[in-house]
Parts: C-alpha cells; structure tokens; sequence
C-alpha cells in the first residue's frame, strides 16, 4: 500500500470500479486504489458525492492541501476499525491528570532524544552547534519535573527554539533561519519545515485511521475542535527523522534551490516544481527501510509509525507502558 500524490488540476471521479484524474487539458490516468491508502490532492481538482462514497468503501482518507500546498483538512471516511472499550481509556487516560503528563513527556523526551541525534550528527561533521546541543540536553532534563501540561509545553518550545536555531549551521549558505514564522512562512526554510510538518501530520493521522485509536483525544496537545489532535502528538517524536531530515538533505545536496520557490509579501511558498521535487524525496524517505530491533526486520519509516499508534494502544489497555521510538 502507498500514498497517491496528486499535484496537477483537474477533477477525479469514479467510473464503475476505477478511480480517475481527469486534468484539465484533458488527459485521463487511473488512480490505483486498490494499491492506495490515502490520496493527497495538492491541485485544484473537482471531487463529487459518487467519489467520496468509493473512498469510504475501500477506506482512503483524502488529504487536501490549498493553493499554496498547506494542509486544509481531511475527508475521513467512516472508522472501520471502532473499539468502544479503547476510546473509553483513551478518554479515562486524557481525564487523569498524571496518566496525561506521562504519555505528553514520553512524547517530549522520544522528539527530544531524535532531535539530539540529529545535531550530534551534524557535529560529528564539523559543524558549530556543540552550544545548542547543551542547551537541549539541559531543557531536556527539565521535563521529567514538570508538572502540568502548560509546564511542559514551554520546555517544549524551548527546546524547538534551540533546535532551529542550528539549522542555519547545518543548512547550506542562502537557507538561514533566524526565527521560525509559521502563518505564513516568511522564508525559503520556514516553508520547507511547515510544508514538511503538514505533511508529516497527515501521514500521522493515515496510520491513526487504520488502528482502533480515535484521532480526536490527545494528550500532550489539548483537543479542541477541528484537529485531529492525536496526529499532533505522534508526529513530535518523527518530525526530526523524517520531516527534518527530507529537509537538510534536499537543502544540503542541492535538490531544491531558490528558484522552486514563490515570494509574495511577506509570505514564501514552493512552487509546483519545488512540490514535487519535495513529494518525491518525503515518499522516498517513508519507503526507507530500517532494522527494527525488537522485530528482527528491516520496516519503512511509515510502517514505523503504524507501530507507534500500536504501542500507543498497548499503554492504553495496560499490555506495556509507551515508549516513544528513537533513532539510533
């Protein structure tokens, strides 16, 4: 199964038993659904009833990404995989003070430790971040003492601070980053890591869909209305070693340059070139196979996230406590 990247206008419809995207000059591909496990449309494209219908049947989310490729929402097909038991210690683990604030931590410290062996990565190839490195492993031992979520939400950010504040040691000359803007990004690097984290987050919420967790009900980020905010939380602990490292490769190898980028005001987006060279290397890196230690076996970075959700659902049945994966 694979994710189906779709970056050119048109309209996708059903015929019979076949999915179609039908651009706009006129050319007609088949969509591989039965190969496909969620689409992503980053085109403007027409959708209508008949198709979302065909989604829900083969269970296929549809992430849908705007104008300027950020994430807009999501068409969630009708959950398959329902546990009414899970979803009430889901709940009972959000309502519990302590039992909340020792899966946000685990979250907190799993992203920190990824982080860490990012930079000390980097700084066994000669760059200059020894200083954050220390500053990140100080705010790390911050997190164990911190009492309520709001506490531990500012180590957090901290840490983030310190984090991309060594990017522009890392990244190659003409992608400094001297503050992280989000909406919108200002810059050639605050684009790649929103594109990055968008798409990370929808990755997150396809693997949480075919497990019987509900996306809604979070932990270390607060529910609220109108965010899966479980994706959220999932996607601390692999936004260094996926997103991140799509970034300082197509950066630092010269895959993406100032020319796939547009600027206007003061906001800076990719373009469609820049997209898809950007689409290519993220579903390469989730293809990517590793040695899993407990399994025995080489997976891909998605499956590893599918493990994830599953150890997730472990912790909430009492089976074994969660640990957030780490890179070695």
């Amino acid at each position: 199964m694979r994710d189906y990247y779709i970056v050119r206008g048109g309209r996708i419809k059903r015929e019979q038993n076949t999915v179609y995207l039908e651009s706009s000059d006129g050319e007609k591909k088949a969509i591989p659904v039965n190969d496909v496990q969620a689409l992503y449309v980053l085109g403007e494209v027409d959708v209508n009833s008949k198709l979302l219908v065909f989604l829900s049947q083969h269970g296929i989310p549809m992430h849908i990404f705007n104008y300027y490729g950020y994430y807009s929402g999501t068409y969630y097909p009708r959950e398959r995989l329902l546990s009414g038991f899970l979803i009430v210690k889901q709940v009972q683990h959000y309502l519990n003070e302590q039992k909340r604030l020792q899966l946000a931590k685990e979250f907190i410290e799993a992203a920190c430790d990824n982080i860490l062996s990012n930079l000390q990565y980097y700084r066994r190839r000669g760059k200059d971040i020894e200083d954050r490195i220390v500053g990140i492993q100080d705010e790390r031992g911050r997190i164990a003492g911190a009492c309520t979520i709001a506490e531990l939400m500012g180590v957090e950010g901290r840490i983030r601070e310190k984090y991309y504040s060594s990017f522009s040691t890392i990244l190659r000359k003409g992608f400094e980053l001297e503050t992280r803007v989000r909406n919108p990004p200002d810059n050639m690097i605050n684009c790649l890591v929103s594109f990055g984290n968008s798409l990370l987050y929808t990755t997150v919420l396809t693997e949480i869909y075919h497990t019987q967790l509900n996306p809604t009900v979070s932990f270390l980020h607060e529910p609220g209305e109108r965010r899966y905010s479980l994706s959220l939380d999932l996607s601390e602990v692999f936004k260094p070693i996926i997103a991140d490292r799509v970034i300082f490769n197509l950066v630092n190898n010269r895959l993406i340059k100032p020319e796939h980028f547009h600027e206007e005001l003061n906001s800076c987006y990719l373009n469609d070139h820049g997209r898809r060279i950007f689409l290519r290397e993220y579903d390469d890196k989730l293809k990517t196979t590793i040695k899993h230690v407990k399994l025995g076996r080489h997976v891909s970075y998605q499956r590893l996230i599918r493990l994830e959700c599953y150890k997730l659902v472990r912790h909430l049945l009492g089976e074994a406590e969660y640990k957030g994966f780490r890179q070695k």
